[in-house]
């Protein structure tokens, strides 16, 4: 079985190329900018994506991170994937695909449909929020001495990228898997009110949270980063208080053989 891994050099794909290669289970990678022994593959120029598939039998597809643009992406690639013989697509949808209110369910849902109609044996993997979404916040709330967000009450079931990395790769390698749908979360889910209080119990400060208005929340956003992206950015806040990032972490747990990481260890490491 010989394995390929899209978005090779991203946060997610790395990680599972190092879990497979410490594995002794080789993998290649590709990339928009590949590094040595990868293959180029770039979204947007359809002519580098049925080469590089070449001899692949199983294909991780990482969902591309430009919202907007994803559909029409994620077509080529299946597409290519159906000319160069690939048996299998194992991609990284969002959770709860099906029904999310989240703004960018829409082209996950069209992209699990393709997949479904392409004859190709797929895999989905619908993975919940990221630790990281958030704790990369940590640094500006320690400066402004608070958490901010839209959230409200909401409880957010996320887990380390590295436990989607790990899930991605007992799907690779295991059987079973074949034509099934996976809804990944992490456990226990936690608000964002808990976790200004665990960041205030590590650091040994009061870091309150403070719930905003959505617009009010992109506003702030805005100062650091690109309006439409603080907009999205904040209404993924909005619906994470109506239960959008909420889940079930028994599938994630299962497949990765243990409990997912939970928040308390993802501030230790995130502060440390």
């Amino acid at each position: 079985m010989t394995l390929a891994i899209t978005g090779a050099t991203g946060q997610l794909g790395r990680l599972v190329l190092d879990r497979l290669a410490a594995q002794g289970q080789p993998a290649i990678g590709l990339a928009r900018r590949p590094g040595p022994d990868q293959r180029l593959f770039d979204y947007d120029r359809p002519e580098t994506l049925v080469p590089a598939l070449a001899g692949i039998d199983s294909l991780l597809l990482i969902s591309g991170s430009e919202i907007g643009r994803r559909v029409e992406q994620h077509r080529a690639v299946i597409d290519a994937a159906v000319a160069a013989g690939v048996r299998r697509v194992v991609y990284t949808s969002v959770l709860h695909a099906d029904r999310s209110i989240l703004s960018l369910a829409e082209e996950h849902r069209r992209t699990e449909a393709m997949l479904a109609a392409s004859g190709l044996s797929g895999t989905i993997l619908r993975n919940g929020w990221y630790h990281e979404n958030y704790l990369a916040g940590i640094p500006a709330a320690l400066e402004h001495g608070a958490l901010v967000g839209s959230a409200g009450q909401g409880r957010i079931a996320s887990a380390a990228r590295a436990d989607y990395a790990d899930a991605a790769v007992a799907v690779l390698t295991g059987a079973g898997h074949d034509r099934r749908t996976y809804e990944l979360a992490g456990s226990p889910a936690w608000t964002l009110a808990e976790l200004a209080q665990e960041i205030s119990r590590q650091t040994g400060r009061d870091i309150p949270y403070v719930d905003l208005p959505e617009a009010d929340y992109a506003a702030i956003l805005a100062q650091v980063m690109p309006e439409p992206l603080a907009q999205a950015y904040a209404g993924f806040d909005a619906a994470a208080a109506q239960g959008a990032l909420d889940g079930d972490g028994a599938a994630l747990s299962r497949l990765i053989g243990r409990p997912s990481q939970p928040l308390d260890q993802a501030v230790r490491t995130a502060l440390a």
